[in-house]
């Protein structure tokens, strides 16, 4: 088996990334220096040959009468005499390639000669153990070729110029990288400091201290968005756990009650035989217990998914009258068993800014309670009015109504006043609850009112804009 290399450090690839781009950026900037320099001195050296050049070529061109093609007092001066400090060598040749005349310093020595060149022609080589630079240039006196003239130059300081230069820059780079290695590796260090205390943060957090979150960096930079990232995920986290033990709390204490009912009534039925219609009687007591077991898990589930659905609620026009006709058309069934006049009446529709779906929820589980809290051949009264910037929804009822002591209890999770007391009423308990948190995720304003025995009157603020 082989052995997993462990990947490096995100240190190490800074510094090591650092240190790539910063060589190639310095061996360039090397390059470029040493190019300026050499393209500067071999600029001088071919300006400094030129300008011989036209000393010699006007030399001849102006002669009135041809007397040679080099002027032989030239040869007095130091630069054609010495060989060793800053020597210029001269040689001048016929049309047909002799050595006619030649600078004292050459002594044996003859520079390279190329027969037919018309043009200025340079090259490097060597005279006497000596790098030169040479140029040959023809001699025209009178638009006639009258031979050919080469000028040549020591190169020797220049070339020596330019291979310290080279050998310096090749001494500093690896030096110079070295150097760089220790800097990028200081400087990466530090650069992943903040996030190598997001790291530590993030461990020290564990379930027994959840609500601990990292501390924001000074600078607003992408660490401090990644800080702020992992809070806000920790926070989500967090709800989401605490609807998991909150539902899970709420759905084993209030499910243990009905399955007992349940398992009791299912119990009493095997004990002895009993006619069809006392098993049709009890299966269907248990269904019906089934069904509300059904439906008390339904709204367990909407408290915990609404927990957290401010960002989700997608807020668009909605006609309230509709939601309440097509909520109205769902319950007629039980509307039509306990006989009870609805009264809605509307001249115009009623437009709000909503989410239609929690909204029709809200109407849903007020307009649940007040036919199941309304006495058979009792009334509900609903209507719809413009009230400054909004639209006021008034429901109300005629039913067993609410103690005034219990109004600031009925939004708890499974509180239902006196309604224990009517066999019944079923209910879980839950639809106020859910009603209040969808209200306040939608910012609706909820007003509830009851007088026990009289009736219970819910006002909804909704916002048209």
């Amino acid at each position: 088996m082989k052995p997993i290399k462990k990947p490096a450090s995100i240190k190490n690839r800074i510094a090591l990334y650092n240190l790539i781009s910063t060589a190639l950026l310095i061996l360039v900037v090397f390059t470029v220096i040493y190019r300026i320099v050499s393209f500067s001195v071999n600029r001088d050296i071919n300006n400094d040959l030129q300008v011989e050049i036209n000393l010699h070529t006007a030399y001849v061109a102006k002669q009135d009468v041809f007397i040679g093609l080099v002027d032989k007092a030239e040869w007095t001066e130091t630069e054609h005499q010495e060989i060793v400090i800053n020597p210029v060598f001269v040689q001048a040749f016929d049309t047909k390639g002799n050595s006619v005349e030649k600078s004292p310093n050459l002594k044996g020595e003859s520079l390279r000669f190329q027969m037919n060149t018309i043009s200025k022609d340079y090259g490097d080589t060597h005279v006497a153990g000596i790098a030169i630079r040479q140029v040959q240039s023809p001699l025209f006196y009178k638009g006639q070729l009258k031979g050919y003239v080469i000028i040549a130059m020591s190169i020797e300081q220049p070339v020596m110029v330019l291979d310290n230069l080279l050998l310096v820059l090749l001494v500093a780079y690896p030096v110079v990288l070295l150097i760089l290695t220790f800097v990028t590796r200081i400087v990466a260090g530090q650069t992943i400091k903040p996030a190598l205390d997001i790291i530590a943060a993030t461990r020290n957090i564990t379930d027994n201290n959840f609500n601990e979150r990292i501390a924001l960096p000074k600078k607003r930079d992408e660490l401090y968005a990644l800080s702020l990232a992992i809070n806000g995920l920790l926070d989500r986290i967090e709800n989401a756990i605490a609807r998991e033990k909150q539902f899970t709390s709420d759905a084993s204490h209030e499910l243990r009650t009905p399955l007992a009912v349940i398992k009791g009534t299912l119990e009493v039925m095997i004990r002895k035989p009993r006619t069809a219609e006392e098993y049709n009687e009890k299966v269907q007591y248990c269904i019906r217990e089934v069904n509300r077991l059904n439906h008390m898990v339904d709204q367990l589930l909407l408290m915990a998914r609404f927990e957290d659905q401010k960002l989700a609620a997608q807020l668009k026009p909605v006609v309230l009258d509709e939601v309440i006709l097509q909520a109205l058309e769902r319950y007629s069934p039980k509307i039509e068993a306990k006989n009870i006049a609805v009264i809605f009446d509307f001249k115009e529709h009623f437009e709000i800014i909503s989410d239609a779906g929690m909204t029709t929820l809200i109407i849903e589980n007020i307009l649940s309670n007040a036919i199941k809290y309304s006495r058979d051949g009792g009334s509900i009264i609903i209507s719809l009015s413009v009230d400054g910037k909004g639209v006021k929804c008034t429901i109300e009822d005629k039913g067993m109504g609410i103690a005034h002591d219990d109004l600031g209890k009925i939004y708890g999770q499974f509180y239902r006043s006196e309604a224990l007391d009517h066999a019944d009423v079923k209910g879980t308990g839950l639809g106020l609850s859910i009603v209040k948190r969808l209200c306040d995720l939608l910012s609706i304003h909820l007003d509830i009112k009851s007088t026990k025995d009289v009736g219970t009157t819910v006002t909804l603020e909704f916002a048209r804009q």
